[in-house]
């Protein structure tokens, strides 16, 4: 069962506006209190840390994806991510509040919710595991296998991010697979 599809579908008609941002520009700044949902229907996002000395990408959005500050819309306290536009994005965005209370109106969409949080984790767990065994060959194969698109709409410098390596061991790890 495709839960992410039925989760969508719930939330047609319930966005409750439209957001445009530019290349670069910052959806969600550290330190703010962010409880947005957003769906990503063009561009693409990145999700990231900042440590003082480098960025860190967690996560990314690209078109028909859900990208949130997670941490801040769970706990309604302020966020450790950035989420900032790599191109040119057009969002639909829903509040916790109405969210909430669309997921109330029925238990089979808070069913639904959760399921998609058992899903979230998992894939958490899954990148962890990535960080913290396989060789960077071994996690570009595993990502790319997971999610072939992200390679159509996320430049390199930031997947070499998000695989915590440099983007020059993913250039050659790249020209090793032509």
């Amino acid at each position: 069962m495709n839960y992410y599809k039925e989760l969508l579908d719930i939330l047609n008609g319930n966005w409750e506006k439209d957001i445009e941002l530019k290349r670069g520009e910052y959806l969600v700044n550290e330190g703010e209190v962010h409880t947005n949902l957003y769906y990503v229907e063009e561009g693409s996002m990145r999700v990231f840390i900042y440590d003082e000395v480098e960025e860190h990408t967690i996560r990314f959005g690209y078109p028909n994806s859900l990208i949130t500050a997670l941490d801040s819309f769970l706990t309604k306290q302020p966020t450790n991510f950035f989420i900032q536009a790599i191109k040119k994005c057009k969002l639909k965005c829903i509040s916790k509040s109405s969210y909430d209370n669309l997921l109330r109106s029925d238990p089979n969409y808070t069913a639904l919710w959760l399921k998609m949080m058992e899903v979230f984790v998992y894939q958490q767990i899954e990148r962890e595991i990535d960080l913290l065994t396989f060789s960077p060959t071994k996690r570009f194969e595993r990502l790319f296998r997971r999610s072939p698109q992200v390679f159509q709409e996320i430049p390199q410098k930031y997947i070499a991010s998000y695989l915590r390596m440099t983007p020059e061991t993913l250039s050659r790890i790249l020209k090793n697979i032509d």
